[in-house]
Parts: C-alpha cells; sequence; structure tokens
C-alpha cells in the first residue's frame, strides 16, 4: 500500500444508526387513534346499555325480596302489582297503564304477556283481584312465575 494511493485511504462501510422506536411512524399513530376510538365506543356502548336495562335490574331485586317474604295476603299482592305498575309504566308509556285497574289491568298484563296467555289468565285474575279481597286462594308462588314470565318478556 503506497501513500500515493487513494484507494488505500478509504475506510470500511459503516452502516447508519438506526432511527429508533420513538417517534414512531404515522401508521402506527393512525392505530393508535382508531383503537382508542373503538374502546371509546364501547364503553359508551356498555354504559348506555347498562342505564337502559336499569329498570330490569331493579324490578329483579325487588321481586327477589318479595319472594323472600312471600304469603298470600292482600298487601303483599299490592306490592307486586306496584311493582308490575312501575315496569309497565317504564315500559309501555303511550298506554298509561298506570290508571289501569280490574280487568282492564289483567288484559293489560296478558296482552303484554309473552306467552301462555290462555293458561295464565286464572293466575293474573287472582294476583290483580288478591289486592283488594282480604283472604285470597291465590298462590303466592304462581304469581311470582307470572311476574317472572312477564319481567322477562318486556323489552324497553
Amino acid at each position: 500500500m503506497t501513500p500515493d494511493d487513494p484507494l488505500s485511504q478509504l475506510k470500511d462501510i459503516h452502516l447508519p444508526a438506526s432511527g429508533g422506536f420513538w417517534p414512531p411512524a404515522p401508521g402506527w399513530w393512525l392505530l393508535a387513534a382508531m383503537t382508542l376510538a373503538l374502546l371509546a365506543a364501547l364503553v359508551l356502548w356498555w354504559r348506555r346499555r347498562r342505564r337502559r336495562n336499569r329498570w330490569r335490574r331493579d324490578a329483579e331485586r325487588l321481586l327477589a325480596q318479595l319472594q323472600d317474604r312471600a304469603e298470600a295476603s292482600p298487601a303483599w299482592f299490592a306490592e307486586l302489582n306496584a311493582l308490575l305498575k312501575r315496569v309497565a309504566r317504564t315500559c309501555h308509556p303511550e298506554q298509561h297503564p298506570e290508571s289501569l285497574s280490574g280487568e282492564a289491568w289483567i288484559d293489560f298484563l296478558l296482552a303484554t304477556a309473552p306467552r301462555d296467555r290462555i293458561a295464565a289468565r286464572p293466575v293474573v285474575a287472582g294476583l290483580v283481584r288478591a289486592t283488594w279481597r282480604p283472604s285470597t286462594d291465590t298462590d303466592p308462588a304462581q304469581a311470582l312465575d307470572f311476574a317472572r314470565l312477564w319481567l322477562g318478556g318486556q323489552r324497553c
């Protein structure tokens, strides 16, 4: 190697240093923004759904409390009817179910029941009429079964 040789003065090839992981490429920023937007949309959907179904959770909780202290008394049947009317007012506000009583209330419950309307008529009639009678032969367990069936079929 002679000092006059220009090729001998060349150095080895060096690769440039890597750019590192920060700042990320624009595609990663876009993916992060889309992920955050999707997550926010899912949280909003979940909260709205939960708020929209709050009446169902409250009704099921009150129905469980009524089941714990089930008795064939007019006061107990009045509480069950009041619970059903609150749910009916929430789910069917255009029909004004809070003003119904007697046969009209029985017909409303049967019309909005999901199934077995004919078989449920004696139970519903007993449930409604037991509120005003001092003694009743209506079974609270059957009334609770109908109330559970009716609540399960309501869509608000």
